[in-house]
């Protein structure tokens, strides 16, 4: 399972600790990436991500996790988000109709 956020695409950074002496040593920066579900209006169900805590704020100030798929475009997404994305909008255009 990797460590990348499905929203805001964060992943691990490096960087290096430095002791009071200055030495360097390599090190990791794991994002705070957890697996949730979120609720898909337009799909009537719970949908399940690995999202981190930015990218749950980003889900909420765009107005949940319909909005934010229909208003990226197809290349930004996640790859595992792209087939949610047809799901949303086949959902959506039969609501309509």
């Amino acid at each position: 399972m990797s460590r990348k956020c499905m929203i805001t695409g964060k992943g691990p950074m490096s960087g290096n600790n430095v002791s009071h002496a200055l030495n360097r040593t390599r090190r990791r920066f794991m994002p705070n990436v957890q697996q949730t579900s979120v609720y898909s209006v337009a799909l009537d169900r719970w949908v399940k991500i690995r999202v981190s805590s930015a990218g749950l704020r980003t889900l909420e100030h765009k107005g949940g996790i319909d909005e934010f798929i229909t208003s990226t475009a197809v290349t930004k997404l996640d790859p595992k988000l792209r087939p949610l994305k047809t799901e949303i909008e086949k959902a959506i255009a039969a609501k309509a109709a």
